[in-house]
């Protein structure tokens, strides 16, 4: 598996999940049981989402089209 995104929250990397769970990418947050070590281990990369190998890119262009679209109010 592959990390495909970095999250500031537990409940950022798994929207992250939803989002492409949705779309057909079995996805895997590591690292959640890490957030409550904020202060004593480094605040960056603790959080991550993992996917297939194979389904890197895909997954990577899907966060990016989610990244990049506009909030609906």
């Amino acid at each position: 598996m592959i990390t495909v995104y970095s999250a500031l929250s537990v409940m950022d990397a798994h929207l992250i999940k939803g989002l492409l769970e949705s779309e057909g990418i079995h996805a895997v947050v590591v690292g959640a049981h890490l957030q409550g070590g904020i202060g004593e281990l480094p605040v960056a990369g603790l959080i991550t989402v993992r996917v297939q190998d194979d389904l890197a890119s895909r997954a990577g262009r899907l966060i990016e089209d989610f990244d990049r679209a506009e909030p609906v109010l």
